[in-house]
């Protein structure tokens, strides 16, 4: 049923309705709370330390906080 579902042609497509939906500034931050969520999950599923997990989140919000600050200036 699934057979053949992620093909280039498809994907292309995908990517190309994310552009349309979020536009080219929200793309960025979009992947990198996908990122984010996933290495939180899978350092929950390992057993990690939650608390080095949301420390890494807030350093990642800080600097991409100074990014856009820098880039709307």
């Amino acid at each position: 049923m699934f057979e053949g579902l992620f093909q280039p042609m498809h994907l292309l497509v995908i990517a190309g309705l994310a552009l349309v939906l979020f536009g080219p500034r929200r793309l960025p931050e979009l992947g990198k709370g996908l990122g984010e969520g996933i290495r939180g999950f899978k350092s929950a599923m390992q057993g990690g330390d939650p608390a080095r997990v949301v420390r890494e989140q807030q350093t990642s919000t800080s600097i991409t906080e100074s990014a856009q600050t820098l880039e709307s200036k």
